[in-house]
């Protein structure tokens, strides 16, 4: 059964690592022009272009990026840095966790593993929009067609950010806006619940910033407590069919380990 499952991914991974690969660019163009700004921190904190590359190519996210370069500067010890980072990040083990919902059975802990390393709000959106269960080929072309425009962009802004206005470097975050609506606007056209909880997001995360006691928390924890409320009354108010082809991918796998005797 394993065999089959991954003679399909082997049969597919060549078309998904191409759809990725075009999926990604959009993405790309958007970090390169975002992570411009990103560089003039790293500059701040000390970094030079190579060690701002790499950081962007190690840690491919920008708020844990910001907080990062920010404890640098302010002379903080590697423990505190890594906590710091950890906290603006966490936000990305929900997204992990949704992910793994949507592997087929079988999948191996490699494929997993390099698919978690780069996962970031755009790369997790065109992911989990995609039918069926997630292909790892697919992520993988679209990180290597986004993830390099994010460290490039990132030296580039280190190195030439002391050369350009401080309102024009400002300027480039607004493509992240751009990135993000292009992720959301598709499948809540095609969907008025998922428009609705879109609409229902943007209001809970406006109010949560106004609310004493919600808005002394770290942005990082807001997103993290608000995903986890709006996902769970989401999964149980509106629960999503299975698709024909999870439901007969999921019966197949079932009657395999029958076979074999696994389930008791």
């Amino acid at each position: 059964m394993k065999q089959h499952q991954n003679h399909i991914v082997i049969e597919n991974m060549g078309q998904a690592f191409r759809e990725g690969m075009r999926d990604g660019v959009p993405i790309g163009l958007g970090y390169l022009a975002v992570s411009f700004s990103l560089g003039i921190a790293a500059r701040n904190a000390g970094l030079t272009p190579f060690q701002a590359f790499l950081a962007s190519l190690l840690c491919n996210a920008s708020a844990g990026e910001y907080a990062g370069f920010t404890t640098i500067v302010a002379h903080a010890a590697f423990l505190e840095i890594a906590l710091v980072t950890l906290i603006a990040n966490a936000r990305y083990l929900l997204m992990s966790c949704a992910m793994s919902q949507r592997m087929y059975p079988g999948i191996s802990v490699w494929h997993r593993l390099f698919m978690a390393f780069d996962i970031t709000d755009e790369l997790f959106g065109i992911a989990i929009s995609r039918p069926g269960y997630l292909n790892p080929y697919y992520t993988y072309g679209a990180v290597l067609t986004a993830a390099p425009c994010w460290a490039f962009g990132t030296a580039l802004g280190t190195v030439a950010g002391n050369l350009l206005p401080l309102r024009l470097v400002s300027a480039f975050s607004v493509a992240l806006y751009g990135m993000f609506l292009a992720v959301i606007i598709p499948p809540a056209r095609k969907d008025r619940i998922v428009a609705g909880l879109v609409l229902l997001c943007f209001l809970a995360s406006f109010g949560a910033s106004k609310l004493p006691g919600l808005s002394e928390l770290s942005e990082g924890t807001r997103t993290i407590l608000l995903t986890v409320i709006l996902a769970a009354g989401a999964a149980l108010l509106f629960p999503r069919p299975a698709e024909p082809g999870e439901e007969e991918s999921a019966n197949v796998s079932f009657s395999g380990r029958q076979e074999r005797g696994e389930d008791k």
